[in-house]
């Protein structure tokens, strides 16, 4: 005849017993079913109040979004005065640069101009008591 009671086989992710042939304890089944009550009985209990904190949650978040948008909107609109003025000052710059590139050639930095026409020979001086007349 069969026993009334079930026994769990033993897992090897259990620990070993000191008496292999004995058998489990009867209370452990019914100290796992409360247990299992227990946990039941809280999720049941906390279900609304997890939902409250995730719409508190998403509620914070829509204000957020909102409170976001308008900052946003004028970080990107410094954004562009900022960039619109650094293209100028670069603009600025870089005529500048090329401006003084331009005189450096003509102050005599040892590079011959691109195209200037050759000078014209000076008039002669009327002689002079100085230049040996």
């Amino acid at each position: 005849m069969m026993d009334e009671q079930t026994t769990i086989p033993q897992t090897p992710a259990e620990p070993a017993t000191e008496n292999p042939g004995a058998e489990r304890a009867p209370g452990g089944e019914s100290w796992a079913a409360q247990l299992q009550r227990m946990i039941d009985d809280i999720s049941r209990q906390a279900a609304p109040v997890v939902r409250e904190v995730a719409a508190k949650a998403a509620e914070l978040a829509a204000v957020a979004g909102e409170k976001a948008g308008p900052l946003a909107q004028k970080a990107a609109v410094k954004t562009q005065e900022f960039g619109a003025l650094v293209a100028v000052k670069g603009k600025e710059m870089a005529a500048d640069l090329r401006r003084a590139t331009g005189e450096a050639e003509h102050d005599g930095n040892g590079a011959a101009p691109a195209a200037v026409a050759p000078e014209a020979p000076a008039e002669a001086e009327a002689p002079t008591e100085e230049n040996g007349a």
